[in-house]
């Protein structure tokens, strides 16, 4: 059971990230369904870098932990605001449709991940992730000495705890902070929030920003952590962004929400490795239960009708202040 669990929490990192990014980005209005798209760009700007910082030291140098750390999260960040700024300069300058541009953009994103991974040398590629991942998913050195309670808590590697730490920043900012409050201000009637002064744009756009940077770190945490740097197992991060999208409806909107929705989607996305399960059709079953949940959420939302549990009012629309 403690290694279900704990499976279940480090997995929950993945959907956290994204997750959470979404939820920033919808708060201003803005449906991003690039997710996928920019949690992918977070895997090649992330793992690039590592590459590039593992060729940089001398042989038989042992890495930086946090040099390491802070190199692959700042490549993963930059990627994100890279295909991000595409996203929000598309859809907030230019009002082109949400929808399509998030598709469009999941698609370029998954395609430049496929060409910036195949560019890199495999035979270094292989040696470089297997030797950083050991140190970016290195758990708490004191977890081994307080029994169960280290080993279900203490037993994650940096990124785990990042996760869960921006989702209670970013929970009090929004509702305790004048940024947060102008923010959803923005989200729900950006013509009334244009009106009192507030920069509707300058908003869109730290908010789309902001979340595709949080975002791509949950690619960039997929393949250095969770499958331990395999370097040719990135391809199920854009069905880890799909779900992450899906989870936004989960947790309502909620930061807080998100830390337990993404563990339970971990437990259910990690579940059929520790089920004696030989039919594939029934492993389908078991991964097809996080949608099945998220649909009857969001029907159970849509009956409620409560404002509490609904997305922001703007949400998927262009704002075009000529209409005010």
């Amino acid at each position: 059971m403690i290694m279900f669990l704990q499976n279940a929490i480090r997995c929950s990192a993945a959907f956290m990230f994204g997750c959470l990014g979404e939820i920033i980005t919808e708060k201003s209005g803005h449906l991003n369904l690039g997710i996928p798209g920019i949690m992918c760009g977070g895997v090649a700007g992330g793992c690039l870098s590592c590459y590039l910082y593992m060729g940089a030291i001398p042989d038989y140098t042992q890495p930086s932990y946090i040099l390491l750390l802070l190199i692959g999260i700042i490549g993963a960040v930059l990627s994100g605001v890279f295909l991000g700024s595409i996203y929000a300069f598309l859809t907030v300058t230019l009002k082109c449709n949400q929808n399509i541009t998030g598709l469009a953009l999941t698609i370029f994103g998954t395609g430049f991940t496929d060409i910036v991974m195949q560019l890199m040398d495999v035979t270094k590629r292989k040696q470089y992730f297997s030797i950083a991942s050991t140190y970016i998913a290195k758990p708490l050195p004191f977890a081994q000495n307080l029994g169960w309670f280290g080993e279900l808590f203490l037993s994650y590697g940096a990124l785990v705890y990042l996760a869960i730490a921006l989702c209670i920043a970013t929970g009090i900012i929004l509702k305790k902070t004048r940024v947060g409050l102008h923010l959803r201000a923005v989200g729900e009637n950006p013509a009334a929030a244009d009106a009192v002064g507030i920069k509707v744009d300058t908003y869109k756009y730290g908010s789309i920003l902001t979340g595709s940077s949080v975002a791509a770190i949950g690619g960039f945490f997929y393949v250095m952590d969770l499958v331990q740097g395999l370097y040719n197992q990135y391809q199920p991060v854009e069905a880890v962004g799909w779900l992450a999208i899906a989870l936004v409806i989960f947790t309502l909107w909620r930061p807080y929400l998100a830390i337990a929705g993404s563990v339970l989607f971990g437990a259910l996305y990690t579940v059929s490795n520790f089920m004696d399960v030989s039919s594939q059709i029934t492993n389908a079953l078991i991964s097809f239960i996080p949608y099945v949940v998220t649909v009857i959420v969001l029907l159970s939302v849509s009956v409620i009708g409560s404002k509490n549990v609904q997305p922001p009012s703007s949400l998927g629309l262009n704002y075009f202040r000529e209409d005010r």
